[in-house]
């Protein structure tokens, strides 16, 4: 059996210090080859998703780490000690992108020459893709035939008199590849049994890894709703994983801020007790450039002590109440974020950047029939709502007044910290934020209004003191207050040195 990494790094661009190899503050580029091997090397991460989607991505980036780093790799084998993970653009999704997909393909059939080369024996570096936007099986298998029909069986394909394509280029290994598929949208998490157990019957895999959103969810549904959605999937993949006798290991996608995981070097345990049953975290930029050397190290290691333990399979009660939780209180929180979708998309401006990305707007409930409401991606969002001293957290929670004593025992005894993480954030919040935004950004009063009883409930009925109490969050809400001012009188270098200010001492941008 492969081993089955633990640690995943990411390229997700949420960090608010730059690495100090970085170039002007941006990663891109021979930046992220340096980037993948400190990964191995300096942090002792086991694996690396090398991301095309939405941005340029290297396809040399076997050849260049083994060319640059040979001692390091002849010691730990890509592919089998260490892992290079690609995901790909969804073709169905982002349709501008779908020649990345072919291109990127390609790569994993010049990386094993490389690799062959360099180890003198056979060693397939990359034989994983992740797909982004599954919501079927059928996906799945087009993508993996893809590659089995268009990129290795074409080597059979006669070009002149008994000549074939293969005695040109060489045979083409692997003759397949695995695909992992990333679950972002409410619908396809609620289903999931029936995508892995489509793709099971007609594959027959040995095993599958399985990705859990987590950001896109949060930012779509809020993040009860994305925690809630991962709770009820990995106990339908445990359940699943009983009934066809197959090995599934998920990945969940965290960052750092409580809206988009909790997973931080401070907060190892309490995100590991959360999500029972995953074998993968990921770890994202600011987890390892917001933090010193020292605190990552010793959280990566608490990752690889801690003793994995099983999903906890759901009850069917328990399951109708959390998708309950989930429609009412998503409902609320998408009319107040549809309200102040012009407000998040104007600060969001400001965000530093941190990655050569190219334009990649997020599609508020995508899987909506509405189409929903244009914003940025979730890091941006998030990093938008925190610095005007509203953390995306607290929105929607009012509907929760509306659940009976039963409801709210199951939800509190399934999301285990949902007070820790609210308490998290809470501390970001400014008191003075809703009339500021009211005025600065001409946010309707019945939206201010929607939004006071959300932060009353949380602090009458669930006991969450807002605002901050040290020095640090104190200066946060300080800072967001002159930033919505200089917003306002239009003071562009100002807002954005307070906005990065704010992401120092939040340890994230969003």
């Amino acid at each position: 059996m492969r081993k089955i990494p633990r640690t995943m790094s990411t390229q997700h661009p949420d960090n608010a210090n730059n690495p100090e190899w970085s170039i002007n503050g941006i990663i891109e580029g021979d930046a992220e080859i340096i980037e993948a091997y400190k990964a191995f090397s300096y942090y002792n991460i086991e694996e690396v998703m090398w991301d095309a989607e939405g941005k340029d991505v290297d396809t040399h980036v076997i050849r260049k780490l083994l060319s640059n780093y040979s001692d390091f790799f002849s010691e730990r084998t890509i592919g089998q000690d260490v892992f290079i993970t690609y995901r790909i653009p969804n073709p169905n999704v982002e349709k501008t992108e779908r020649k990345v997909l072919s291109e990127t393909m390609e790569s994993i059939a010049v990386s094993y020459d490389v690799a062959e080369k360099f180890y003198n024996r056979k060693v397939i570096p990359i034989f994983e893709v992740i797909l982004p936007f599954t919501t079927s099986y059928e996906e799945l298998i087009a993508i993996l035939r893809y590659y089995e029909k268009v990129i290795v069986n074409r080597e059979n394909i006669e070009l002149f008199d008994g000549i074939k394509v293969k005695d040109i280029v060489g045979e083409t290994y692997p003759k397949t590849i695995e695909i992992i598929p990333l679950v972002e949208d409410k619908e396809s998490l609620l289903n999931i049994g029936k995508i892995v157990a489509g793709y099971w019957r007609y594959i027959k895999p040995s095993y599958l890894r399985i990705f859990i959103a987590r950001s896109d969810p949060a930012m779509n549904y809020g993040m009860l709703s994305a925690v809630l959605l991962a709770k009820l999937a990995l106990s339908e993949l445990q359940r699943l994983s009983s009934e066809i006798n197959l090995e599934i290991y998920p990945i969940i996608g965290v960052g750092s801020l409580p809206f988009r995981g909790n997973f931080n070097p401070y907060n190892i345990e309490n995100t590991m007790d959360e999500y029972l049953g995953v074998k993968t975290f990921t770890i994202q930029s600011a987890f390892k450039y917001d933090y010193s050397r020292e605190e990552v190290m010793e959280a990566i290691n608490k990752i690889y002590s801690y003793k994995m333990r099983n999903a906890i399979e759901l009850s069917h009660t328990e399951e109708l109440v959390l998708k309950k939780i989930v429609e009412l209180y998503s409902k609320r929180y998408q009319q107040e974020i549809e309200k102040l979708s012009l407000m998040i998309n104007n600060v969001s401006n400001y965000v530093p950047k941190r990655r050569a990305r190219k334009l990649h707007i997020g599609l508020f409930g995508y899987s909506r029939e509405s189409g929903g409401v244009k914003l940025p991606r979730a890091i941006p969002f998030c990093g938008a709502l925190y610095s005007v001293g509203l953390p995306p957290e607290l929105l929607g929670l009012y509907e929760l007044s509306k659940l009976n004593e039963a409801e709210n025992d199951i939800l509190e005894s399934v999301y285990i910290n949902f007070k820790r993480d609210l308490k998290s954030s809470a501390k970001f919040f400014n008191n003075e934020s809703l009339e500021l935004i009211k005025e600065a950004f001409n946010v309707e009063r019945n939206t201010i209004e929607m939004i006071k009883e959300d932060i009353n409930f949380v602090e009458k009925n669930i006991g969450i003191k807002l605002g901050g109490g040290n020095y640090n969050e104190r200066k946060h809400a300080y800072l967001s207050t002159l930033f919505i001012l200089a917003l306002r009188e239009n003071k562009v270098e100002e807002a954005k040195n307070y906005f990065l200010e704010m992401a120092l001492i939040r340890k994230s941008i969003g």
